[in-house]
């Protein structure tokens, strides 16, 4: 068969993408010293200068994680590849697993599980609400689960789900417990040894600030047997932790060449959030979403959220009646730059996910946002006090205490 010629083309120009002020359910803003760590020289993955940042990044997952899990590490992938990781090395075909569902990411980990070949059993609440401990506890008792599944932190509500108590119920009928920390990690705190957790995955886009690619996780001890113990292979090659581990681990046994640049950017932002210290990076969340609520609540707008449980690093709140979802977010685009999320399930056109997350999370960004939405909404016929936004706001950051500026 004959050779074809390529239709000629044009050289593209230089990429150069728009500048964005992403407060969105993420990626969140990257700190310009992330940034520059994309950008620096590569090594190979065996090198033993980057073997020793592996190293140094496991230590920094730990603290982050506040955790001694041996098996702490990134995975290769984004959330989701954390979240798969977390569910296939612990789950064989055949056996059951509990997944409490009050968002689109609990949906998500059902879907992954019942993938895996697990007898899924899935407890529901409805979207912007937690569930209570004796429900999970009923349910555990009535499944008898290997492994329960709950979201710390759901990014499609923005509902905080305490799970402290839930990991001791797991514990005690003999289940184990994972949860999803996309969201939370480095946002609010997650105190893995603690409350008990035996495998938890995140992602390098939310609150810590680093570009989308890498999903770190970490499996208990007692997680880590179950695993070593397995009586079938991981369905996952890829995401198989006997051999992601020998790579991590003493052995450096080659399993997959790693993003060298990405593990870069992540070693970063750890040292970024070390610095700030996570107690004053959780305050500086919360003193920010103080402001924004406050704000938000002078334009007339609500949580969908439970109160008592909303996420200080995304706030999900509801349109207004009579105003479009697209028109307002099209406009924060086009005239400010300014990226909101619009609503996931059954919240998709009637609500907004603003994200103030790791470095986004500024006085700066909230006093943009709220300015440019009171414009919005005065415009398409929405009553607002002009100013009432900014003024609310300027209240919660004149009553007192550092918020710092994101590092």
């Amino acid at each position: 068969m004959a050779a074809t010629t390529p239709l000629p083309i044009d050289a593209p120009a230089p990429l150069s993408p728009s500048t964005r002020v992403l407060l969105g359910p993420g990626p969140s803003e990257v700190h310009p010293r992330v940034l520059a760590a994309l950008g620096m020289p590569l090594l190979g993955h065996l090198d033993p200068e980057f073997v020793a940042l592996m190293d140094e990044t496991q230590m920094l997952l730990r603290h982050v994680f506040r955790t001694e899990n041996r098996l702490t590490m990134a995975v290769s992938g984004t959330g989701s590849a954390g979240m798969e990781a977390v569910v296939v090395n612990l789950i064989e075909p055949g056996d059951k697993m509990l997944v409490c569902v009050n968002g689109v990411f609990g949906g998500r980990m059902v879907d992954v599980a019942e993938r895996a070949g697990a007898q899924v059993t899935a407890i529901e609440r409805p979207y912007g609400e937690v569930f209570d401990p004796e429900e999970v506890k009923a349910a555990i008792h009535r499944v008898g689960p290997k492994l329960v599944g709950i979201v710390h932190a759901e990014t499609s509500t923005g509902a905080w789900q305490p799970v402290e108590e839930i990991a001791q119920i797991a514990h005690e009928a003999g289940a184990l417990i994972a949860i999803d920390t996309v969201t939370s990690l480095a946002g609010v705190p997650v105190e893995i040894d603690a409350w008990g957790i035996d495998a938890v995955y995140s992602g390098t886009q939310k609150c810590l600030s680093c570009p989308p690619g890498l999903a770190p996780v970490s499996f208990s001890p007692q997680a880590a047997e179950v695993i070593a113990n397995r009586k079938t292979k991981v369905q996952s090659w890829y995401l198989d932790m006997q051999m992601i581990q020998r790579y991590w681990g003493s052995d450096r046994f080659y399993h997959h060449t790693a993003p060298i640049s990405m593990n870069y950017a992540l070693r970063e932002a750890l040292a970024l959030v070390v610095e700030e210290g996570l107690e004053a990076r959780h305050a500086r969340h919360l003193k920010n979403h103080r402001a924004l609520k406050a704000g938000l609540t002078a334009l007339g707008l609500s949580y969908v959220t439970a109160e008592g449980h909303q996420l200080p690093q995304l706030n999900c709140v509801r349109i207004p009646d009579g105003i479009d979802d697209m028109t307002v977010r099209r406009r924060l685009l086009s005239e400010w730059g300014i990226e909101i999320g619009g609503g996931l399930g059954p919240f998709k056109g009637a609500a907004w996910r603003i994200g103030l997350m790791g470095h986004g999370s500024r006085p700066a960004n909230v006093t943009l946002v709220l300015a440019a939405l009171e414009t919005c909404l005065r415009e398409l016929g929405h009553p607002v006090e002009p100013g009432a936004g900014l003024a609310a706001a300027s209240e919660v950051y004149g009553s007192g205490g550092v918020v710092g500026t994101g590092r």
